[in-house]
């Protein structure tokens, strides 16, 4: 299948879960987390849901993060450039959602891509193989080619593997996928 009938398909089953669907396997996916060996790092970068896109509640992981007292990351988007700023998430960082919908920060201190151990990225479908699709603007693979190789990739996904989707050379691969019922690794 092509990344265009896979969008589609996953934008389409999303809108079909419920409210109650959607916070089950949000909490599901950070509790299959807890079971992966990424916690002894500093630095971990993750997004705030686009409420209305019924993206996953990463309300759930962000709860362990602080937790573990571990330095959390968010960004602002820039679609002038289809780049990101991160932000490190303090109790004085205040959010404000931005034309698309998608809570940011509004200012704080900045990190740079160099200093995050861990990515959560948000996806729309991915494969057996670690290839994903999100919206299709590139904001994560830029992100990610900034990031050191020893980053870690984590996707997190309400559905199952697809079997093969199309790659180019500019997609970056993940080293995880989160489910609700099983995490995939990559590596």
């Amino acid at each position: 299948m092509i990344k265009s009938e896979i969008r589609k398909k996953y934008k389409v089953l999303r809108q079909e879960l419920s409210e109650d669907q959607i916070e089950d396997k949000s909490l599901a996916i950070a509790n299959k987390l807890l079971q992966l060996n990424i916690w002894q790092h500093s630095f971990y970068h993750i997004f705030l849901p686009i409420q209305e896109q019924k993206e996953i509640n990463t309300e759930y992981i962000l709860n362990i993060l602080a937790g573990k007292d571990k330095n959390i990351v968010i960004s602002k988007s820039n679609f002038e450039d289809y780049s990101m700023i991160h932000y490190l998430l303090t109790d004085n960082t205040t959010l404000r959602k931005n034309e698309y919908n998608i809570p940011e920060p509004v200012d704080g201190m900045t990190i740079t891509s160099q200093l995050i151990n861990v990515v959560f990225i948000p996806l729309l479908a991915f494969d057996t193989k670690g290839n994903r699709i999100g919206y299709g603007k590139g904001f994560y693979d830029r992100f990610l080619s900034e990031c050191k190789p020893e980053t870690l990739k984590i996707g997190l996904s309400f559905f199952e593997a697809e079997e093969e989707i199309e790659a180019t050379i500019n997609d970056i691969k993940l080293d995880y996928c989160s489910t609700p019922n099983k995490v995939f690794q990559f590596f």
